[in-house]
């Protein structure tokens, strides 16, 4: 029963992941580092990007991380791909972002401005692309003791 249920669940996630990849977006906001806010004929959707888990806005590295997601997807003549891979707890969406043809993600690892999202992500370019920003004391890494989201985020809970 559950491996029916499994390969269930990989079938619609194969599907939603195809339908959805060929529409166009409009990036409309970037709310923090890891999420943006797009905008597509069927209207206006949040976005979490797979893999990566940047710092929050009021966090230290906060707002330098979501200027460089802005930065990166800035432009009259940008163009917004994604592939949404499924829904996370607050009904974001959860996906690849690309901005002219660059993996978001991957540009955030490779340049320190996320972590690389251990407890989610098994890929290992993105990985890879954060040792290396760490190694080199790149963006967040250049902070002595850089606190992870996912720990600042116990620290300070919602109200």
């Amino acid at each position: 029963m559950w491996f029916a249920r499994f390969i269930a669940a990989n079938l619609f996630l194969l599907l939603t992941t195809i339908c959805v990849a060929d529409e166009s977006y409009l990036l409309t906001k970037v709310i923090d580092g890891d999420t943006v806010e797009l905008n597509n004929i069927n209207g206006t959707f949040k976005l979490r990007l797979s893999d990566v888990d940047a710092p929050e806005r009021n966090q230290a590295f906060g707002k330098k991380s979501r200027r460089a997601l802005a930065k990166l997807c800035k432009g009259n003549s940008i163009r917004i791909n994604t592939i949404i891979l499924g829904t996370d707890k607050y009904n974001r969406y959860l996906g690849k972002l690309q901005c002219n043809h660059v993996d978001a993600s991957l540009y955030l690892a490779e340049h320190g401005f996320a972590w690389h999202n251990e407890k989610y992500s098994n890929d290992p370019v993105i990985k890879n692309a954060a040792f290396l920003a760490r190694e080199k004391r790149l963006g967040l890494w250049r902070a002595k003791k850089p606190i992870p989201p996912w720990v600042w985020r116990q620290q300070h809970p919602h109200p």
